[in-house]
């Protein structure tokens, strides 16, 4: 099921307007995954770097996908008003898309417990693909970091959203 939440109901603020940690205390633990997703897209002769695994820095995919679970586990400490969660699983992937010259990250992330994995997902795609600009910068200062997307979330009280496609 797709679904938008409505603005109305943003729950980072106080009747009174002022932004707050939301209280997740009296939630219920349960199994929640989020799967993310985002593209940089680069010059053909980039790509081919990439793939061939001759950049100059070394494994460009390998090194991104490091940055991205990091990333993933570092996300309380860039988004102010995201609870520090423990996280039992974050995996990133890549597609090569030499017909788009782009890669492709897909980064899911899974936790047990009160609160959603949206932004450890998301941030996982961002930080791998930053990491891929940042490698590859000194060939190619025109890379762009675009289609960044929340593609799916399961568990908690609101259930499952799915985006369309």
């Amino acid at each position: 099921m797709s679904q938008r939440q409505n603005p109305a109901t943003l729950t980072h603020f106080d009747a009174q307007g002022q932004a707050h940690m939301v209280d997740v205390g009296g939630k219920a633990s349960t199994r929640r995954v989020a799967v993310a997703t985002g593209r940089i897209e680069m010059l053909p002769a980039t790509l081919a770097l990439i793939a061939s695994g001759t950049a100059k820095k070394g494994d460009v995919l390998g090194i991104a996908r490091i940055a991205g679970i990091q990333g993933a586990k570092k996300t309380s400490d860039l988004i102010p008003l995201c609870h520090p969660i423990a996280l039992t699983r974050v995996a990133v992937d890549f597609e090569v898309q030499t017909d788009l010259s782009c890669v492709v990250c897909t980064a899911t992330a899974e936790v047990h417990g009160q609160t959603g994995v949206e932004m450890e997902a998301l941030t996982a795609v961002q930080v791998a693909l930053l990491t891929i600009y940042d490698m590859c910068k000194a060939v190619d200062r025109g890379m762009t970091i675009n289609g960044v997307k929340l593609l799916e979330k399961h568990g908690g009280k609101s259930g499952s959203f799915v985006a369309v496609a």
